[in-house]
């Protein structure tokens, strides 16, 4: 957490951000999920690789879901959301006696 923003970060080289990846918020978990394909021909073979991925990770207290915000650049996918400062803190409560 930066600067009351939370930032994910998944390296997905050979990625089309357009077409092969989801990024949601709900009910308090960012998921992340995908397909990758690839494909290598030359004059002498042909080679294709692909597979799909998921991941879901909990968001802390505070965060903002409407905020979120997924760039994709040079393989690299960044999602940004915003958290506030009012988390609940342990607060120590004194007992009066009768």
């Amino acid at each position: 957490m930066k600067d009351g923003k939370l930032v994910v970060k998944a390296e997905m080289p050979g990625i089309d951000p357009d077409k092969d990846i989801e990024v949601s918020v709900h009910d308090g978990y960012l998921t992340i999920q995908g397909e990758r394909h690839e494909e290598m021909k030359d004059d002498h073979r042909c080679e294709f690789s692909y597979g799909s991925f998921y991941r879901s990770i909990l968001l802390p207290r505070g965060t903002d879901e409407e905020s979120v915000k997924a760039s994709y650049k040079d393989g690299i996918l960044e999602v940004t959301l915003n958290v506030t400062d009012h988390q609940i803190e342990n607060k120590k409560v004194p007992v009066k006696k009768g």
